[in-house]
């Protein structure tokens, strides 16, 4: 049995990568991390991204928890992301196009700017962020994390736009 953070069991990210979750977590430095999830309003907002995405950009792959090495010894999985070729590997290795994490009461910030700060060092443009209790959203690039104050995200490079309106819809 493999115990989480704050256990003090460290194991190799082979270990991690061979091991079913359920639900999924992540790999920080050898130790397994649980991810904040399970609520109704992160899966409302979770599966209208999905759902949105995939019904205006059929070109793109749009998949949820999937699992992203963002640095040797780290595994991240955000709720949403969308690449525009089907990786060869079981565990994506290259920057996906966008990705969107999806905010829980429990998520503390300081851990979300870690995972942000990321996403970005393995190259991804698109960072994401919104909030289901708020019905906010906010992009993470250089200059930090940014309220979006119009309907809209947007990924200008790949040309996708994602309805705000949609996204929190029946929250």
């Amino acid at each position: 049995m493999v115990e989480f953070m704050g256990a003090g069991v460290l194991i190799s990210m082979e270990e991690y990568l061979r091991t079913a979750y359920s639900p999924d977590r992540e790999y920080v430095d050898g130790v397994v991390v649980e991810r904040h999830v399970g609520e109704i309003p992160h899966g409302i907002v979770r599966s209208n991204v999905v759902h949105w995405l995939r019904q205006h950009y059929p070109g793109f792959r749009v998949w949820p928890e999937v699992r992203v090495r963002t640095t040797a010894g780290r595994c991240r999985i955000p709720d949403v992301l969308v690449v525009s070729d089907r990786p060869r590997t079981a565990v994506l290795e290259t920057p996906p196009s966008i990705v969107v994490e999806i905010l829980s009461p429990s998520d503390e910030m300081s851990e979300v700017i870690e995972k942000l700060e990321e996403y970005r060092s393995i190259g991804v443009r698109n960072i994401w962020v919104l909030d289901p209790r708020r019905h906010k959203a906010y992009a993470f690039d250089e200059r930090g994390l940014e309220e979006v104050r119009g309907s809209e995200l947007v990924a200008v490079e790949i040309g996708i736009r994602l309805s705000l309106r949609d996204v929190f819809e029946d929250l």
